[in-house]
């Protein structure tokens, strides 16, 4: 079974905190998803593997610590996904972006993908999918199963919010993956909503309804 991960980091549940009230406006809730990704790539990237490197400081040669050459790729779940990338990107500059596009069906609440574009080395990255909610887990369930039809196999998933029933889906689904979330909430209301949530990230990240 994959990690399930609660990041409960002060920062993170504080600048959690601002963007679920309701009277968070757009800027500031943008600048917060910014913030909390940063935070978050800092603690899904704590076991990327070292190597020793010799270096020469202005004292003598030494042998330090560096990244060793995994690569990486963030691939959002469009469109919500879109505003964690920058923060990640902060923390692994030389990260490539792919794109999953989904979108919920409103009537049946299910997944329909739309788009997918990744690095052509996607099987040999390792890969953060972003995406701000996990509800039903319909939708990384289905991006999931798109990074593997393309030869993808180290996935690990960000979230800012995530419902038990979400978890419970994803991790049948995909037994493999590691689960990183900022916040476990209660659960899922009739409408598929997370509860208490923060309403439809998508729509506060850019200021649509």
């Amino acid at each position: 079974m994959g990690k399930f991960e609660v990041l409960d980091h002060p920062l993170i549940q504080h600048k959690l905190t601002i963007i679920r009230d309701k009277h968070c406006g757009t800027k500031v809730f943008r600048e917060m998803v910014n913030e909390i990704s940063n935070l978050m790539a800092y603690e899904v990237s704590r076991d990327m593997p070292l190597e020793d490197v010799t270096i020469e400081t202005p004292i003598q040669v030494t042998k330090q610590k560096q990244i060793s050459g995994k690569k990486v790729a963030i691939v959002p779940i469009l469109r919500a996904g879109l505003g964690m990338v920058d923060g990640m990107l902060e923390m692994i500059p030389a990260a490539r972006v792919g794109h999953i596009g989904m979108y919920r069906d409103e009537k049946t609440l299910k997944p329909v993908e739309y788009f997918v574009k990744l690095p052509s080395d996607i099987s040999e990255r390792q890969i953060f999918v972003v995406d701000p909610m996990l509800a039903t887990g319909g939708s990384a369930i289905m991006a999931v199963d798109a990074l593997k039809k393309r030869g993808a196999k180290d996935i690990r998933l960000c979230f800012l919010v995530a419902a038990p029933e979400g978890v419970k889906a994803l991790q049948e689904a995909h037994p493999d993956v590691d689960i990183f979330t900022a916040a476990l909430d209660d659960g899922l209301n009739e409408d598929g909503y997370i509860v208490p949530g923060l309403g439809d990230a998508g729509d506060r990240l850019f200021g649509t309804k």
